[in-house]
């Protein structure tokens, strides 16, 4: 992508209607756009960034034996009315509904979230014990109206979450996966760059089991407190279930695992034993925001000058900047070249000072950055700097496919 041909553009000025720095930095670095107070546009540097998280998270709910669906985000009211035993359509009982009509007049839902569709759904396809186990998810935009949307992408009225159900004819083999999940949100942290902070929390399981799980990242801007208890493992607990005579700091939940059991599928999805004794299906949820984790990078890594993007979820491997007119013949050659070699590159080609343009890098936060001057037409070389380091190298084009290719 050539920087020219990027239609969106960075700001130097703060947006006058955000105070979280994820939102703040995000807009000013042209990766997202604010249509209302929780809710996004997410614009191209954004939607790759995204995606590069999506793709992490595919990888690791694969490699649990996931397979991957989509249902719609319209829901019936009938459903949540009747299939558990609680009404979860009522106001009294979840106060973050969008709600609309059709023009016959019925009432349908914007889902935030899929518990009630996808046991209803899979009635059809469980009846013996041989069709379990098996877990599905999905990647889909969820609707809630929340009360609170001051944290920018971190708390969304519209945002993209991960979903994953599994289904167990037992609890014994549910806890196995469960612990599996466990471990494969542990990756997921690590590969986009926060593992090191994040810690394994236990937590209430509210109204579906005594605990459940989150996944907690220490950050300032948290609105949850945790209590750290053990910090070689990475584990805490909420402050909600106590925990106190140990360190306390405050944290983002950007994941979480529950136990479900059969609060969804009792009366509904059941399936026959080897002796024909009918069971309840034995259910687990597991989610996560990817603008909420999107967003919690940009708070806890980012620093006075901007973003400080991870390599694995950066929108662009290198950033390549043209300096000076002699050596913009030269910058084009490297362009292509990391092109041909399939390195993903964005190439500031604008007609801009050179403090312009290394601001805009400091802002837009690519983790390595090449620099192409009027010396490197006659050298041959470029430089080459990381975005967190003050340190630079000067190496040849082939030195430098080689390191990125690696």
């Amino acid at each position: 992508m050539k920087q020219s041909q990027l239609f969106t553009k960075t700001r130097k000025e703060s947006p006058s209607d955000e105070v979280s720095k994820n939102a703040i930095l995000l807009i000013r670095a042209g990766f997202i756009n604010k249509e209302r107070a929780g809710v996004y546009d997410y614009l191209p540097l954004g939607l790759r960034v995204i995606k590069k998280i999506e793709n992490i998270i595919r990888e690791e709910m694969n490699a649990l034996g996931g397979q991957e669906i989509l249902m719609s985000t319209l829901q019936r009211k009938e459903l949540w009315e009747k299939h558990f035993k609680q009404d979860r359509w009522s106001d009294e009982n979840v106060d973050v509904w969008f709600k609309t009509k059709l023009s016959d007049g019925s009432e349908l839902g914007l889902g935030f979230t899929h518990e009630e569709p996808i046991s209803n759904m899979l009635e059809q396809f469980v009846s013996s014990y041989q069709d379990l186990p098996f877990s599905v998810y999905q990647f889909q935009n969820k609707f809630r109206n929340e009360l609170r949307a001051q944290s920018g992408i971190m708390r969304g009225r519209e945002f993209l979450m991960k979903d994953l159900y599994s289904f167990y004819p037992d609890e014994e083999s549910h806890k196995t996966f469960y612990n599996k999940a466990k471990s494969a949100y542990r990756k997921i942290f690590d590969r986009v760059g926060i593992g090191e902070i994040t810690y394994t929390t236990l937590a209430s399981g509210g109204s579906f089991s005594e605990f459940s799980h989150e996944f907690q990242t220490v950050c300032d801007a948290g609105e949850d407190t945790i209590y750290i208890t053990d910090e070689s493992k990475k584990e805490a607990q909420n402050k909600e279930i106590g925990a106190k005579d140990t360190k306390e700091v405050k944290a983002v939940e950007v994941g979480n695992i529950f136990t479900l059991g059969t609060k969804f599928s009792d009366p509904h999805l059941k399936f026959k034993d080897k002796e024909g004794k009918e069971g309840n299906v034995f259910m687990g949820s597991y989610g996560i925001g990817l603008g909420r984790l999107m967003g919690t990078v940009v708070e806890v890594l980012s620093d006075d000058k901007g973003i400080v993007w991870p390599q694995a979820i950066a929108p662009f491997r290198v950033h390549l900047l043209s300096l000076g007119e002699k050596g913009k013949g030269y910058a084009d050659e490297v362009y292509k070249t990391l092109v041909d070699r399939g390195v993903e590159v964005l190439y500031d080609d604008r007609d801009l000072r050179a403090g312009e343009k290394f601001a805009d890098a400091d802002l837009i936060g690519i983790p390595t950055r090449v620099i192409v001057g009027d010396k490197s037409l006659e050298s041959k070389m470029v430089e080459v700097k990381e975005r967190i380091e003050t340190e630079s190298k000067n190496i040849s084009l082939d030195a430098l496919v080689s390191e990125l290719k690696k």
